[in-house]
C-alpha cells in the first residue's frame, strides 16, 4: 500500500492533525492495551511528529524527541577499562523515537517498518549521522527493532505494567578494505636471479656438449 509521510513540529500541527494523533494514541496505548496512563506528558511541544496518511486518513504515527529533551539514557555513558572497572561518563545526548503506532486496520502491510525508516532518516539528517538513537521498546517487538539495527541494553523493566527494554541504534563503523599490495622489489629481484641461473645452466650444458664433440 502507498502511504504519505509528513514530519511536523508541534506548532505546525493543525487542530485536525492533533485530534487524530491523540485519538490514535488513546486507541492503541490506552484502549487496546488496557492501560490507564497519562499519555499527554508535556513532551509533545518539543517533538517532531511523524504522521503516515493513507487517503488523507491517519494510518500510523510516531514522535521524535530531540536530544536535549530526551530523558531516556543509554549505557553508552559508561565504559569498562582493561581491568574490568566500570567508569561513568556524562550521558551521551541522543534523540529518541517514541509513541510508535499503526492502527489495527493498517497492520501487516509493512507500515511500521516504513515509518521507522523515515524516523531514523529524520534523526540522521537533523542530529547527525554519527548520533545514536534510543527507544523504549515493548519486549514483544524486540525482534522487529533488532531487524532495524537496534540493540537491546540492560534488563527489561515495567513501564505502565508492560514489559519494556531499552534499545539503541548505534552507527556501524566502516570497515576499511585492505588494498592489494603491488609486487615488491624482492619479487622482481627473484625473477631476475632465476633468469640468470637459467642462462648459466644453459651455457654450462652447451659447454659440456662442446667438449664432448
Amino acid at each position: 500500500m502507498t502511504y504519505e509521510f509528513s514530519i511536523k513540529t508541534f506548532d505546525e500541527l493543525t487542530s485536525v492533525d492533533l485530534y487524530h494523533i491523540l485519538k490514535a494514541r488513546s486507541q492503541v496505548f490506552v484502549v487496546e492495551q488496557n492501560c490507564v496512563y497519562q499519555d499527554m506528558d508535556d513532551t509533545d511541544f518539543d517533538c517532531l511528529h511523524l504522521i503516515a496518511h493513507q487517503n488523507q486518513a491517519l494510518a500510523g504515527y510516531c514522535r521524535i524527541i530531540p536530544p536535549e529533551f530526551n530523558k531516556l539514557k543509554s549505557n553508552l555513558s559508561a565504559s569498562v577499562d582493561a581491568a574490568g572497572i566500570k567508569t561513568a561518563h556524562p550521558p551521551t545526548p541522543m534523540p529518541a523515537i517514541g509513541r510508535v503506532l499503526v492502527l489495527a486496520e493498517q497492520r501487516g502491510e509493512g507500515l511500521a517498518r516504513q515509518m521507522m525508516i523515515q524516523a531514523i532518516a529524520c534523526c540522521r539528517k537533523k542530529y547527525g549521522k554519527k548520533t545514536p538513537i534510543i527507544l523504549s521498546a515493548q519486549t514483544y517487538l524486540l525482534s522487529f527493532y533488532e531487524s532495524l539495527g537496534f540493540v537491546p541494553e540492560g534488563d527489561t523493566y515495567l513501564e505502565e505494567n508492560i514489559e519494556h527494554v531499552k534499545m539503541v541504534l548505534r552507527v556501524a563503523k566502516k570497515t576499511k578494505v585492505r588494498k592489494e599490495r603491488a609486487p615488491s622489489d624482492s619479487n622482481t629481484t627473484t625473477k631476475v636471479l632465476s633468469g640468470l641461473l637459467f642462462i648459466m645452466a644453459a651455457l654450462f650444458i652447451l659447454g659440456l656438449l662442446y667438449l664432448m664433440i
